[in-house]
């Protein structure tokens, strides 16, 4: 069978201050239904700030390894291209980045709430900030201009 690339050079990535390895093209946004469609690339070999998923989250890897990790830094799951996901909403915080060699790229569906979607942690697991519905609508018309 043969294997193809992610070509994402038409997409026009965008970056969250405060937040290292992670950019971010927001496809939709569904205000009725409360659905965020984005697609988070991470980058190779790296971790995301800890985090919090505060929502159902659907996921697709479009391009590489999708890692998380625990607290601790230690691999809590590989999910690999191709690899659907639901994950609800879930307190124990985590990391994510992308494998071996390669960013990846992944279609989080984002769904269930018009407030909070992610709790932002340092690690010491204090609370350091949050992205809401609001902010994903702020972070997607910046994004058309």
């Amino acid at each position: 069978m043969a294997t193809y690339n992610f070509d994402d050079h038409n997409i026009r990535w965008n970056t969250i201050e405060g937040i290292e390895h992670l950019h971010y093209s927001i496809l939709a946004i569904d205000e009725n239904n409360k659905i965020v469609d984005v697609l988070f690339k991470l980058s190779a070999n790296q971790q995301i700030v800890l985090h919090r998923h505060k929502v159902l989250n659907h996921m697709l890897v479009i391009q590489g390894e999708h890692r998380l990790y625990e607290a601790n830094g230690a691999i809590k799951e590989i999910r690999p291209v191709g690899r659907y996901t639901v994950s609800p909403a879930n307190d124990e915080p985590h990391r994510e980045g992308g494998g071996e060699g390669q960013d990846a790229v992944v279609l989080f569906s984002i769904r269930g709430s018009d407030g909070l979607l992610y709790e932002i942690l340092d690690d010491d697991l204090n609370l350091i900030g949050t992205l809401t519905m609001q902010d994903f609508i702020g972070l997607f018309k910046a994004q058309q201009v």
